[in-house]
């Protein structure tokens, strides 16, 4: 007998099923992007929050594109200032 629990759900709530994973994997794998959130929209998917390069927003898009084939992904992470100031700061 098996346990019909272990398999994911058909139809809607697949969707729901297939975000939630994508939102584990980007917590718990290799980006580790806890901040980047993942939301349902309809059929669409958007993603958001702020990632520290470009590279790294392009693997998630990639892995979310991957992971919710046949369903739009829109992205509105940005992307975290990393370069060096061009002036000092001037504290008078």
């Amino acid at each position: 007998m098996t346990d019909a629990s272990a398999s994911p759900p058909t139809g809607a709530a697949n969707l729901d099923y297939r975000v939630a994973h994508l939102a584990e994997h980007l917590a718990a794998g290799p980006l580790g992007e806890l901040g980047v959130r993942v939301e349902l929209r309809g059929d669409a998917v958007l993603l958001t929050g702020t990632v520290p390069s470009t590279q790294c927003r392009d693997e998630i898009l990639d892995k979310a594109r991957e992971e919710l084939a046949g369903h739009p992904v829109h992205s509105d992470m940005l992307i975290a200032g990393t370069s060096s100031p061009d002036h000092g700061e001037d504290l008078t």
